[in-house]
């Protein structure tokens, strides 16, 4: 973690753990749990306590933590919103890290810090105004699929990448992470590998299985990695050069102001299939892995036709593949 680590209070650190080990969580995922608990001790221990160092948090004892009232986090997040300008997003941010904390210690989750009562049970958390998600069009996924230039070295390569990312919607960690040995072109499956270390098979359909068709019959043979998508050193191709070419082939079709990426491309897969293909919304949410607990407990009862039917009814499925292959042979 980059945070300083030395100044975490051991209930803190005991926590960290389990997030790590016992739920998997990404260092990502720690590391924005970590701050946003260290200013809430922060603020304990000044506005609380009456401390007067709150830059550091190792001396702020467990009986305060155990002691704190829902009115104390209220005024807490007062605090984030008045002093510090939070918006409801991230204030609700803050909200899931405390949370998620008192839950572990009120669940036994922890080897020596526990709480028999969780003040914080009855915590509302703020909710946030939700902008529409930004995403490409069916003409504009055409379009930047369709210029994408054969003449690049890289060419089969990138609009595979792109064509994942518009049939299949998944993220950019997901992508990055795909093995050759994750990918089964007789039964058309991907393994993917998502957040909490989550892995779930998606279907692909025949414009994706063409791509990686042709994709692999160019990929290095000596490659020192199982890395389905390598850089040009033959290692696995980075989240930044995955960025980077989404953004140039972006811009190249004029679309450069929009303030899209990786994921806005995920947003799009996910539209495509629901405007065009009637998708239910509960089987869209299994393609995207997006789902909580007891959501993914109603997806159990959904078949793998449900599942192939949605990615096929994507548009970009079968009329790009059949447009560069009359391209390459004309």
């Amino acid at each position: 973690m980059g945070s300083n680590m030395k100044d975490c209070p051991d209930y803190i650190r005991e926590y960290i753990f389990y997030l790590r080990v016992i739920k998997g969580r990404s260092e990502k995922t720690i590391e924005s749990y970590y701050l946003d608990l260290r200013l809430f001790l922060r603020y304990i221990k000044e506005n609380i306590l009456g401390g007067k160092d709150p830059d550091t948090i190792i001396d702020v004892p467990f009986s305060a933590v155990s002691d704190i009232t829902i009115s104390d986090v209220y005024e807490y997040l007062n605090f984030t919103a008045e002093e510090m300008g939070n918006n409801d997003k991230t204030r609700a941010r803050k909200i899931s890290a405390i949370k998620g904390f008192y839950k572990a210690l009120c669940s036994n989750k922890l080897n020596t810090y526990h709480l028999q009562k969780n003040p914080v049970e009855n915590l509302d958390v703020p909710s946030p105004k939700k902008a529409q998600p930004k995403y490409l069009g069916l003409d504009d996924s055409r379009k930047l699929l369709e210029n994408i230039s054969p003449e690049d070295d890289f060419y089969e390569r990138d609009f595979c990448i792109l064509m994942m990312f518009l049939n299949c919607g998944m993220r950019l960690s997901e992508l990055v992470g795909i093995n050759v040995q994750d990918i089964d072109l007789d039964d058309r499956t991907l393994r993917l590998l998502g957040k909490g270390n989550k892995e779930r098979v998606i279907h692909i359909n025949n414009g994706v299985a063409d791509a990686v068709i042709q994709y692999l019959a160019v990929r290095p043979d000596d490659a020192q990695t199982d890395a389905l998508f390598l850089s040009k050193r033959k290692t696995r191709i980075s989240n930044r050069r995955v960025q980077q070419i989404v953004t140039s082939n972006i811009e190249r079709i004029g679309l450069g102001n929009r303030g899209l990426s990786t994921h806005k491309l995920r947003h799009t897969a996910a539209t495509l299939m629901y405007q065009y293909g009637n998708v239910d919304p509960m089987v869209l949410k299994e393609i995207l892995g997006h789902a909580s607990v007891s959501t993914t407990e109603i997806y159990t009862h959904l078949t793998n036709e449900n599942v192939r039917t949605a990615m096929e009814a994507n548009p970009l499925a079968d009329e790009i593949s059949r447009k560069r292959r009359k391209r390459k042979d004309g």
